[in-house]
């Protein structure tokens, strides 16, 4: 007989939910269709990023619900060490024919910080398969300024102090360089490139400081997500960081988890840049929000080296690794993405949306304002010449968001921009399936929420 639980009967059907943040008030959503979503009270908003830059084509999809039905109701679950069917296969083959060079191994996993984790354990068995269990390479290096999971691998990668300084004792200790981030560059660099080389610069400084026979990886972001959103080098940062990791035996992994799928108007965010990685992990927007969906993509050589001349096995597993459902999803998800040419409509509805956004910068809590595609930033600061942030507890990015959401426009806010607590800034990032009246709109709404936000901490600026 189950024991009968001592319920408060006064307790709201909310308050059985651990959310992420208690203090925050959470309108119930009912519905959502293309770039909007309504919720209880019958308001509108526009998914201005949407989610966390997942619903890449929009909500509501009634192709992808027809197709989940029947898949549903042809099988519940297969586990993959055991078993395959055709849409983990096409899943597969539908990212391989999307990613750069000989990209071409897909591991699935469900999410991106699940990515994160596999790409370090595939890059230390790569070594230990090709050298020997007595490889000292282990090292991953990292950025500041960059996010890349909360699993405790991917945290430690992380370079967003904020995030993990509560976990600090149960990280590894993965090496730091600066990040590409040439509004708050170290080196007060003049320009963009001198900014791309100097960061490029860091990482073969970094591999001798800790000497290349300990460094297994570099990871980095083509296009800074929450950490630093819309923040970006020129070609030359890749260019270089490419031959230094193949001077010194080092794998090259691309966090293309908010990136990759057309996000920023092009396949991946790597292929701004013209070189090709070992390793590109993914998630979010290759199944849009509707299912939980990330992979590991590995290129030939690691591939070869575990699993054709090593032991044939991967040490790794997740049970949702390679759903069969999921993966159906996500290929359905691609299927759309290319029929409907998002990446295009990104590149295009991209430009527009960072050209007016530009015509804000003269707005007096502005500093920054960059991105690639639908993937943009705005960082806000006290004081325009010395780029001095807003004390953290004035939660400026907050305010934003609270004023964009009465204007019926969700915004994604950030801290820890400048030194890891401090600095406020947004990213927006909304479908790639968003057209130019809506984008007019978007912009509307976030310029009535700025101008609200500068009313109400006017004595600060």
């Amino acid at each position: 007989m189950m024991n009968e639980k001592n319920n408060n009967p006064n307790l709201a059907p909310s308050n059985y939910v651990f959310y992420r943040n208690q203090k925050w008030n959470y309108p119930k959503i009912t519905h959502g269709s293309g770039i909007y979503i309504f919720d209880e009270d019958g308001k509108t908003y526009i998914d201005g990023c949407s989610g966390s830059a997942v619903a890449n084509i929009g909500h509501g999809n009634k192709e992808i619900a027809h197709y989940a039905k029947e898949h549903i109701e042809k099988i519940a679950f297969t586990h993959l060490s055991r078993w395959t069917m055709d849409s983990i296969e096409k899943c597969a083959e539908k990212v391989a024919a999307w990613t750069p060079g000989d990209l071409n191994h897909v591991y699935f996993v469900s999410g991106g910080s699940e990515a994160s984790e596999t790409a370090i354990k595939m890059v230390r068995q790569y070594f230990v398969e090709r050298d020997g269990k007595s490889t000292s390479k282990w090292k991953i290096i990292s950025k500041w300024n960059s996010f890349h999971g909360n699993t405790l691998g991917s945290l430690a990668m992380t370079g967003i102090t904020g995030r993990k300084k509560m976990f600090d004792p149960l990280l590894l200790n993965f090496p730091k360089i600066p990040q590409f981030y040439h509004y708050r560059n170290p080196w007060r660099a003049d320009s963009l490139e001198d900014t791309s080389i100097r960061a490029a610069e860091a990482l073969e400084d970094e591999i001798l400081r800790w000497g290349p026979e300990n460094i297994a990886g570099f990871i980095s972001e083509p296009v800074v997500g929450s950490a630093a959103p819309g923040v970006h080098p020129t070609p030359t940062y890749f260019k270089i960081c490419r031959e230094i990791c193949d001077k010194y035996d080092v794998l090259m992994i691309i966090d293309e988890v908010m990136t990759g799928f057309g996000r920023t108007g092009k396949n991946f965010g790597i292929d701004h840049y013209d070189i090709v990685p070992d390793i590109i992990i993914t998630g979010k927007g290759m199944s849009a929000g509707y299912t939980p969906m990330g992979t590991t993509i590995a290129n030939e050589k690691i591939f070869n080296t575990i699993m054709i001349n090593g032991s044939g096995q991967f040490v790794h597993g997740h049970t949702f690794a390679g759903n069969p459902l999921s993966c159906g999803i996500s290929s359905k998800v691609i299927e759309i993405l290319e029929r409907e040419e998002c990446t295009k409509n990104a590149e295009i509805q991209g430009d527009y949306l960072l050209e007016k956004l530009k015509e804000l910068h003269d707005l007096p809590i502005i500093g920054d304002i960059r991105g690639k595609g639908l993937l943009c930033g705005i960082e806000f600061v006290q004081d325009k010449i010395t780029r001095k942030p807003f004390p953290a507890e004035l939660k400026v990015s907050m305010k934003v968001t609270c004023n964009a959401l009465k204007e019926g426009l969700v915004v994604y806010p950030g801290t820890g921009s400048v030194n890891g607590i401090l600095g406020d800034h947004i990213l927006i990032a909304p479908p790639l399936t968003i057209n130019h009246e809506e984008m007019s709109s978007l912009i509307e709404k976030l310029t009535k929420a700025l101008d609200k936000t500068c009313s109400q901490i006017k004595n600060y600026i």
